[in-house]
């Protein structure tokens, strides 16, 4: 039998006016939007604000504090989590509602993510299908894991879509660049501050291991150019983020010493 439930998407931001209108587009159809933003500088809550009266201003205290607490803000019975940089293809948008209203037993859903990258539509290595939880029953998950990243984690039964969630992470080789010094020091911060350890095979091999699989395991290399780069960029950013590591640990044995 075919019930009635109501949603919400949830979307955080910060300084993302070139590209959140497109997000905000693709779940206008939702029952509610609501936002929540790290003090943008440009015109981002203006743009939010055209599209819903729940837009609130937060301090950035972290990707997953800030988006259970977005999530926590959420009055509908399901809730759709998404990036600035993402948009629900016209497939998905159908296939949400069908689930919202057939959902069965299942509590969260998967969609397949496929992200638009150097010009084109990313189809293999490990960027696609690169399956993210983005909807799910209020009250029965929450954003885990470690800073930069997260991951919804759902108490209950889970299942599969078919369409895809369009990503645009990158606006260019030196955004994603950017991004990778970003969060190869937010990695190093944090392990530093566990006292977890550096780790020289982790430096040597996992680099490589991490190109073979991206390019030739995953077949990376039939998207193209783009994929090589995707392959590498992938690579180098562990090599970047261990690296740091070690760095901030000989840091650390350096205070230790000058006390």
């Amino acid at each position: 039998m075919k019930q009635e439930f109501s949603l919400s998407a949830c979307i955080i931001t910060f300084n993302e006016e070139s590209r959140i209108r497109d997000c905000l587009e693709s779940v206008k159809w939702v029952d509610e939007i609501i936002v929540v933003d790290s003090l943008s500088t440009d015109k981002t809550v203006d743009i939010c604000r055209e599209y819903s009266n729940k837009v609130y201003q937060r301090a950035w205290p972290g990707n997953i504090d800030q988006k259970n607490y977005t999530i926590g803000l959420a009055k509908n019975d399901w809730i759709l989590c998404l990036d600035a940089d993402e948009r629900l293809s016209p497939g998905l948008r159908e296939e949400i509602q069908d689930a919202i209203h057939n959902p069965g037993d299942v509590l969260g859903f998967f969609f397949p993510r496929r992200s638009f990258y150097l010009g084109r539509w990313i189809c293999h290595g490990e960027w696609y299908p690169d399956y993210q939880l983005r909807l799910f029953k209020r009250g029965c998950a929450q954003w885990q894991g470690t800073n930069p990243h997260g991951r919804v984690v759902v108490q209950g039964k889970t299942a599969y879509m078919k369409h895809d969630l369009y990503h645009f992470n990158y606006k260019n080789f030196a955004h994603q660049l950017r991004t990778i010094d970003t969060y190869s020091t937010i990695f190093a911060d944090i392990t530093a501050d566990r006292g977890k350890g550096f780790s020289l095979i982790k430096l040597l091999f996992q680099p490589l291991y991490k190109f073979i699989r991206g390019y030739f395991l995953k077949r990376g290399f039939l998207d193209g150019l783009p994929g090589f780069v995707i392959a590498t960029a992938s690579a180098f950013y562990i090599f970047v983020k261990q690296v740091k590591l070690w760095e901030r640990l000989q840091n650390h044995e350096v205070k230790k010493r000058q006390r």
